[in-house]
């Protein structure tokens, strides 16, 4: 330690001795180092200099030489390597990217004598910190000199990899140039946009400018589209590799405007005259469907299939000669959709048919000779994709036949069900779905609940029903209405209706029960004289015949009584006993219409090849009940429509409004004018809208 006072002429005159050692070290000279006790001795004097009381503090001075020492090492070593001619952009690139790195060294190692000086002085007087001190040098004395040539030359390199010259392009020399750029911010972007990235744009804007004023005359519309694809995909993977990824939207945009906004008109131009020939050769797939559908005799699923095939034949053409161009994908659907609804407006492939051919399919297993694979089920969802405006009335009929094949385990798995609701959710979204996964959920759900009962039955010695019982539970909100009656069950379906009651109401206290008995089944044991038979019947039937367990014979008013059946239901019940194939009972007279004066009998003498017969109900059309329940709900989506857009407007005029509705809702349905305006009205009934007193055809929404 230094006993008095040090003079400042005297201690720089230490420093300078150990900072030129520095300056050769770092250089790369040979025999130059600075090892720790001299470092340790240059700090030290530091140290000294800025903690002696004044006048000799010479915090201030130091602080100024620090600066004067890199300035004139910048001067002296650093502009003079970069003012060299080089052969090439790359090595001009090299170079500034080394006496960057060696700067950067000299500035870290130069701190570490000063850094006394850093932690309080510069603190203190609130100065910029030594480190950045080094790096702004560099930035106003080197960049600031050479950043014209240092543009140019990545503009150069770039503009030769757009062009292929350069197949071989130093992308990692161009990632650590654009660091410099940030660097140079010191923390911020604003550096690094005004200057790599604005230059970057305004070469993209006139390379691209040149491109496409050439492009545009030279290639097809195809050819044109292509490149131009390609031409923005590569400039993603160029923000990747050398620019920052806040650049990717601005550039992209930039390309993409040279390349599609300026020459839009030319463009449409080119893709009208060139698809004319193209679009007009979709024609006959509309006459092939009509003629086959035509020609089909009832064979729709043959007649889906033909246009499936028809349309698989295209989707080549588009994915093979069209180079897999997304405008003739979407001109392909939009092509196939009219011509199927057009060839269906004048055929019998109704909503209902559709849902009918889908039911067959997922029964069968089978898609013509094909198993029900994903891509069969894929072809079917696809049809149903162009097919008719009625895609909620399609949806409810098939909920009505997905209800039945649940229900009545026609389908032995659920794999099918639920890839194809799947197929159905990807094409038209969750809502018009959900109520079908539910179905399937309920099903999964009463298995469990199932076995839980099964358990409570084997645990508790009170709760005997004394016959197997499968209770399936429903959620009324997604499966289809079920008209509902109070049958008089026999004692022994009534015994255990009323345990289930006990056990489900432990499982869910605050949850309501409703029995659809039309919806049940029963296994009967039917004791005849040449041999006993398991009859497989409805609730009702099951009702009906267990009342000949004590009565040979009853006639129609006693069983009505005894029942309290709807003359209705019980009609259909006794005629598929008695006046079907499978005769169960014995009717006087023997007519095959049921009338109130009839009197039954057990046919003792019934026999059947198989030892389990089911007896079938005969078939109620539920065709009027679905469409008067789909145009209720249709009401329903209308009325929230007309709300919703009026919601969003507050003021709209009538056709404004009836527009808007027709486009939101066009997706799921077309909606009647007559319906929407109906709709309306009731609206303003119930207070949502109201005329404008001035103009009768503007409306106001409410709140």
């Amino acid at each position: 330690m230094m006993a008095g006072a040090i003079d400042f002429a005297q201690g720089w005159r230490s420093m300078q001795i150990g900072i030129s050692k520095l300056e050769k070290y770092v250089e790369g000279l040979p025999g130059h180092s600075l090892d720790a006790e001299q470092n340790i001795s240059l700090y030290t004097t530091v140290y000294h200099m800025c903690t002696q009381r004044d006048p000799h503090d010479h915090s201030e001075k130091l602080y100024n030489k620090y600066r004067e020492v890199l300035e004139e090492y910048t001067n002296s070593t650093v502009l003079p390597a970069l003012r060299k001619t080089y052969d090439d952009e790359h090595m001009l690139l090299r170079v500034l990217l080394e006496r960057w790195s060696i700067h950067k060294n000299m500035v870290r190692r130069l701190y570490r004598i000063f850094y006394y000086l850093d932690r309080y002085f510069v603190v203190r007087k609130s100065l910029l910190p030594l480190e950045q001190v080094g790096l702004a040098c560099f930035r106003d004395l080197v960049y600031n000199t050479l950043q014209r040539k240092v543009k140019e030359a990545v503009v150069a390199i770039v503009d030769k990899e757009r062009e292929g010259e350069d197949t071989h392009i130093d992308r990692a020399l161009l990632e650590n140039v654009k660091n410099i750029y940030v660097e140079f911010g010191m923390g911020e972007m604003e550096r690094y946009e005004q200057d790599l990235e604005s230059l970057m744009l305004e070469g993209t804007t006139s390379y691209y400018s040149r491109k496409a004023s050439r492009w545009i005359q030279q290639y097809s519309y195809f050819d044109y589209i292509r490149k131009s694809e390609e031409c923005v995909k590569k400039e993603k993977e160029r923000v990747s590799y050398y620019l920052d990824a806040s650049s990717e939207p601005k550039l992209v945009k930039t390309v993409e405007h040279e390349l599609f906004v300026v020459y839009a008109n030319q463009i449409l131009e080119k893709k009208h005259s060139e698809l004319r020939e193209i679009a007009g050769g979709l024609e006959p797939v509309a006459n092939i469907f009509k003629q086959h559908v035509e020609d089909a005799d009832g064979q729709d699923t043959a007649a889906i299939r033909k246009v499936i095939e028809v349309h698989d034949k295209y989707m080549v053409y588009v994915t093979k000669c069209l180079e897999n161009q997304t405008i003739f994908h979407k001109s392909l659907k939009e092509a196939f959709k009219f011509f199927c609804n057009k060839a269906v407006s004048v055929s019998s492939l109704s909503a209902e048919t559709l849902a009918t051919i889908c039911d067959r399919i997922i029964i069968l297993k089978k898609w013509a000779s094909e198993e029900l694979s994903d891509e069969a089920i894929e072809k079917v969802v696809k049809f149903l994709a162009y097919i008719s405006d009625d895609k909620d009335l399609f949806a409810e009929f098939y909920r009505k036949k997905l209800a039945r094949r649940l229900l009545l385990n026609r389908d032995a798995s659920y794999d099918h069900e639920r890839r194809i609701i799947t197929k159905l959710k990807q094409q038209f979204g969750g809502n018009f779905t959900y109520k079908m996964e539910g179905m399937v959920t309920d099903l999964t759900s009463s298995r469990q609940n199932q076995n839980s009962f099964d358990e409570y039955v084997v645990n508790n010695p009170v709760a005997k029903p004394g016959i197997d019982l499968n209770v399936t539970l429903l959620t009324t909100s997604v499966w289809p209405s079920y008209k509902t009656f109070d049958v008089n069950l026999p004692s022994e379906l009534v015994k255990c209706v009323e345990i289930f009651k006990v056990f489900y109401e432990t499982q869910h206290k605050r949850r309501k029960l409703t029995w659809l008995h039309s919806l049940g089944t029963c296994h009967i044991n039917g004791k005849f004289d040449q041999k006993p038979i398991e009859l497989i019947v409805s609730t009702q039937q099951a009702a009906v015949l267990l009342l000949f367990n004590t009565r040979d014979k009853l006639n129609y008013t006693d069983i009505q009584t005894q029942l309290n059946l709807s003359h209705e239901d019980l009609v259909r019940v006794l005629h598929s006993l008695s006046c079907a194939k499978y005769k169960i009972l014995i009717k006087e007279p023997g007519t095959q219409t049921v009338s109130q004066n009839d009197v039954f009998e057990l046919n003792s003498r019934f026999t059947a090849r198989k030892s389990r017969v089911k007896i079938p109900l005969s078939h109620v059309d539920e065709r009027k009940k679905v469409v008067e329940d789909v145009d209720k709900d249709r009401r329903y989506t209308i009325e929230a429509s007309i709300v919703r857009i009026m919601k969003g407007k507050k003021v709209l005029g009538h056709e404004q409004l009836v527009s808007e509705c027709v486009k939101q809702l066009s997706g799921m349905f077309k909606p009647d004018v007559k319906a929407i305006k109906k709709r309306i009205e009731e609206l303003i009934a119930r207070d949502y809208l109201e005329r404008d007193k001035m103009n009768p055809n503007m409306f106001r929404y409410l709140a």
